[in-house]
């Protein structure tokens, strides 16, 4: 993950300075979830990898959701962060997130303002506060799935992939949910310490788990692929058309030979790289089912399949349900 690549796992470098950032009506419980990950890191470790603190834009007591008041102590510009997370806020509606925004507008605009080499991560409805500072432009980002289709009018230059449930970018970080710490602690423990060493903590902390999907597309899943050709592979089908995403393109595209490819595909999957790619294009289809509004037709166009009834085809051969069978019977409402 692209957030790993921007930390450097020197054990002999100072401690990251992480930002757990506190606004009015917050909701605080994932900071303190994060900072507890982060202990349980150095205490594994034996090493302060992470010194966490909570900031806001001034020092002092804040009043977050449910009228719990926790103490910042420090400004977000003075102290000295290399990184800020983001939590979310209590909403039920876009009308509540629009007056969220606007009641933030000082918040977002220090955001905006901090030097680009601090790293701003962000989940649930804080996804929000961070596409109004504009730092995702240009970026892949994920949201909470009710606000999928907002966001999209909202900020159409960010590349949202909201089927997606956590994205990492080498400045930025989002996910989705009120547990979307998880994912991004996670990327950082992995890297100062190691896999194995995260599902110690899991095991130890008893972190919740990720929700299961159709069956078809439970390995679809970029951390799960063994290859790092197969990551880089699972990541470019995802983002170019399905019309564009032939073997030969996509070989060349990742400096691989077709052979070489399709034998790598062929031993962790069971499948010939056409398949496995058309499979990764439909489960982006399910995910966009499952998670926004949009019509069977948009998402294929959306995502470039040559036509809508060859999307349609292709989708109920691989889960025996039409588009609409599929939202009716995953989606969420």
């Amino acid at each position: 993950m692209d957030i790993k690549r921007s930390i450097s796992a020197n054990p002999a470098l100072p401690p990251m300075r992480i930002g757990l950032l506190l606004y009015p009506g917050c909701m605080p419980a994932g900071l303190f979830a994060f900072a507890d990950l982060a202990h349980a890191a150095n205490r594994r470790e034996g090493a302060r990898l992470f010194e966490v603190f909570f900031v806001a834009l001034q020092a002092g007591a804040v009043e977050c959701a449910h009228g719990q008041a926790l103490n910042a102590g420090a400004t977000i510009q003075d102290a000295a962060l290399d990184a800020i997370l983001v939590p979310g806020f209590w909403a039920e509606s876009q009308q509540q997130v629009s007056a969220e925004l606007v009641a933030s507008a000082q918040l977002i605009g220090v955001l905006a303002g901090l030097r680009k080499s601090v790293m701003l991560w962000s989940y649930c409805t804080g996804v929000c506060l961070l596409a109004a500072t504009a730092r995702l432009n240009g970026q892949r980002a994920t949201v909470t799935w009710w606000l999928a289709d907002a966001m999209r009018q909202r900020h159409p230059k960010v590349l949202w992939q909201s089927e997606r449930t956590s994205i990492f970018n080498p400045r930025t970080a989002t996910a989705s949910g009120v547990n979307g710490h998880l994912p991004i602690a996670q990327a950082l423990i992995e890297k100062h310490l190691s896999t194995e060493a995260y599902r110690d903590l899991t095991k130890l902390m008893v972190l919740p788990r990720p929700e299961r999907t159709h069956h078809v597309f439970q390995a679809m899943n970029l951390i799960e692929q063994p290859d790092r050709l197969l990551r880089k592979l699972y990541a470019l089908a995802e983002q170019i058309p399905a019309t564009e995403a032939t073997v030969q393109r996509l070989a060349q595209e990742l400096n691989a030979s077709e052979r070489t490819l399709a034998r790598k595909v062929s031993i962790a999957t069971g499948l010939p790289v056409a398949s496995y790619v058309r499979r990764i294009k439909l489960n982006q289809v399910s995910e966009r089912l499952i998670l926004t509004s949009a019509t069977a037709s948009s998402i294929s166009a959306e995502l470039g399949f040559s036509s809508d009834s060859s999307m349609r085809r292709m989708f109920k051969e691989l889960t025996a349900l039409t588009p609409n069978e599929y939202r009716q019977a995953f989606g969420r409402s």
